[in-house]
């Protein structure tokens, strides 16, 4: 009610009349009927639009994408990882590479020696099985080490995938080779585009989702394994779809409609919505290209509408 009211005296101001019932509340310049019968479009005059801040655009033609939401986390190619082990026993005598290093595969983790009976004993050198970067080390120098000690684990980051999982429902929209659209938390203005690799054989029976995987390129090393992604895997697209921003888009009742201008009036009317994305969304029914359809202001509009509001030829501007 409070909002209705603010609307009312908005109105007022830029000259409108209104009726509630048998009562009037009148200015000067046009006039908003507000009845209690039959909804129908709302009138406004030019002071009025202006009052009300309306804003609109036009219903146009462009390529829109069908998208299915995934909210995942980045982790490192389980194919690019490795651990770095010792078959021997010894003693732990040198550590070349720190926690965070870059290593091409060759280069020199640590220098062991061996306990085997010698003068001088033994001594290994352990080298890196992978290019990566060395994001695990368990040694320091004088410990000693076992056989099948992991002393360093490498991941290659040049590639990475967000790891997510699919709705029972959804799952057979889903199909390895789809493109994804990924955006971080970490780089909200950076969209990386992926890959759907693999689509998991079996169904989680308490969550009734299916993992998948998307995997993206690190040409810029900014992904990190564990961040939180959001994926927008591409099911179809639509070259010439008829779109709105998705801020002219109100719901009630289970009805999606919009608010169209045909010159002093805004007529309700009842769409039916396909594809989405953060912008717009693809209307499959009820508009034509060239539509003007109300974006700022809206609610207001609908407000009106639903007590009814109309404004006689004479209000006019």
């Amino acid at each position: 009610m409070r909002h209705l009211s603010i609307l009312f005296m908005c109105l007022i101001a830029s000259g409108a009349v209104f009726t509630l019932g048998a009562r009037m509340a009148f200015g000067h310049g046009g006039q908003i009927e507000v009845g209690e019968g039959a909804k129908g479009p709302v009138t406004l005059t030019a002071k009025q639009v202006t009052a009300l801040g309306l804003q609109a655009a036009t219903a146009d033609t462009r390529p829109m994408e069908s998208l299915l939401g995934v909210h995942g986390e980045l982790a490192a190619l389980a194919e690019a990882q490795a651990d770095v082990t010792l078959r021997i026993s010894g003693t732990v005598k040198a550590v070349y590479a720190n926690l965070g290093a870059s290593v091409r595969r060759g280069d020199k983790l640590a220098l062991i020696e061996s306990r085997v009976v010698g003068n001088p004993p033994p001594t290994i050198v352990v080298t890196a099985p992978i290019d990566g970067i060395v994001d695990a080390r368990s040694v320091i120098v004088g410990q000693s080490v076992e056989p099948n000690t992991a002393l360093f684990h490498i991941s290659n980051t040049a590639r990475m995938r967000v790891v997510g999982r699919v709705y029972e429902e959804d799952v057979g929209k889903v199909r390895t080779g789809q493109t994804a659209h990924v955006k971080l938390i970490a780089y909200p203005r950076e969209l990386f585009g992926g890959i759907v690799t693999f689509v998991g054989p079996t169904l989680d029976a308490e969550t009734r989702t299916v993992e998948i995987g998307i995997v993206l390129d690190n040409a810029k090393g900014l992904l990190k394994p564990n961040m939180f992604a959001r994926a927008d895997i591409v099911l179809g697209q639509n070259k010439a779809a008829l779109i709105v921003p998705n801020n002219a888009i109100l719901e009630a009742g289970g009805e999606k409609f919009v608010f169209v201008r045909q010159g002093d009036k805004y007529v309700r009317t009842d769409i039916e919505v396909g594809a989405v994305d953060d912008k717009y969304s693809e209307v499959l029914t009820g508009l034509v290209p060239g539509d003007e359809v109300v974006t700022v202001g809206v609610r207001e509009v609908y407000t009106l509408y639903l007590t009814g509001g109309s404004a006689p030829a004479a209000g006019k501007d």
